[in-house]
């Protein structure tokens, strides 16, 4: 696979409202132990220097929302998602809480999200706190009254997502250049990690979008909502079907078919994530049967649709169990 990546040093630099994502708020004594019983990952281990990707699932084990979640306090946890899952997985993670002391809320003011990447962010960050700067993937600082989490790395660059008061928001935005929502998002898409979305909502078993392989599943950590299905695709050797990225000339959206020339009467991949190319066309992730990748070719939206260059993820996939 190639991955014909724009040559310039920093394809993107600065930092940009995330107008399309939001939080969660989980407070209370109990609020990491509910959410451990809700999650596919562990938060009663989460630490106050970490942050770990998570998926909510449906008792089917599909995915009906993807989180960042990390510590505020010991008793505050924040959940970071896409805007357009959030009122439905609060209102639907509140029908469990029953008595466990926890109380499930929008993160509000106090919790506007902003990306940082690129080598402005890399210097004020270095300036407010260097740890934040050169922290290791999925950890998490203090900076002022806000946090920052490293995010995996999108086309090679360091990426952090910074979470705090809107008023601080604003002057960390008067602070660093401008960057596009878009160029943002086409980062995301080169890290591999798609989050869920309105039009992907039940689409995916985790291990379709790769999480187990980016740290979002524990499969030590007790019972949650489709555990039992989660890990029977793991250890049964039933995951046929993987997240792959791929470029194409054409303007793809979350939730369209994907279709491949070896099945074409019926699609083979749905897409989960795309932006535009900072070199023209657009970069996806899309869930695909993986005998779609061996040969053939890929189409989007129909058997005649536009063709679809298979690129290199940032990480290994593994083919043992695509039989």
């Amino acid at each position: 696979m190639s991955n014909p990546l724009p040559s310039s040093a920093a394809v993107a630099d600065g930092a940009v409202r995330l107008l399309h994502s939001g939080v969660i708020r989980a407070v209370g004594p109990d609020a990491a132990s509910f959410l451990h019983g809700q999650l596919t990952n562990d938060m009663t281990g989460l630490g106050l220097s970490e942050a770990r990707l998570a998926a909510y699932c449906s008792p089917k084990g599909r995915m009906l929302a993807s989180f960042v979640a990390f510590k505020r306090s010991h008793d505050e946890i924040w959940l970071a998602c896409r805007s357009d899952v959030l009122p439905a997985t609060l209102k639907r993670l509140r029908m469990f809480v029953l008595r466990a002391k926890a109380q499930l809320s929008e993160g509000g003011d106090d919790a506007a999200l902003l990306g940082l990447t690129g080598p402005g962010a890399a210097a004020w960050l270095t300036q407010m706190l260097p740890a934040a700067a050169t922290g290791a993937i999925w950890s998490r600082h203090e900076v002022g009254a806000a946090l920052v989490v490293r995010l995996p790395d999108g086309a090679g660059q360091a990426r952090w997502l910074w979470a705090g008061p809107a008023a601080d928001a604003d002057a960390v935005l008067g602070a660093l250049p401008s960057l596009a929502l878009d160029r943002w998002d086409w980062l995301e898409v080169h890290s591999g990690v798609a989050p869920i979305v309105a039009n992907t909502v039940d689409a995916f078993v985790p291990q379709m979008l790769n999480y187990e392989l980016v740290g979002g599943v524990n499969f030590q950590k007790g019972c949650y909502p489709g555990q039992e299905i989660v890990a029977r695709s793991q250890y049964r050797g039933t995951i046929k079907r993987r997240a792959a990225l791929v470029h194409g000339d054409d303007a793809a959206l979350p939730g369209q078919e994907v279709f491949w020339s070896g099945d074409a009467a019926q699609p083979s991949g749905l897409i989960a994530l795309a932006a535009p190319a900072p070199g023209g066309g657009w970069d996806a992730l899309v869930e695909l049967k993986l005998v779609a990748l061996d040969d053939g070719s890929l189409h989007l939206g129909s058997s005649g649709g536009a063709r679809l260059q298979p690129l290199a993820l940032p990480y290994v996939v593994p083919r043992e169990n695509a039989a």
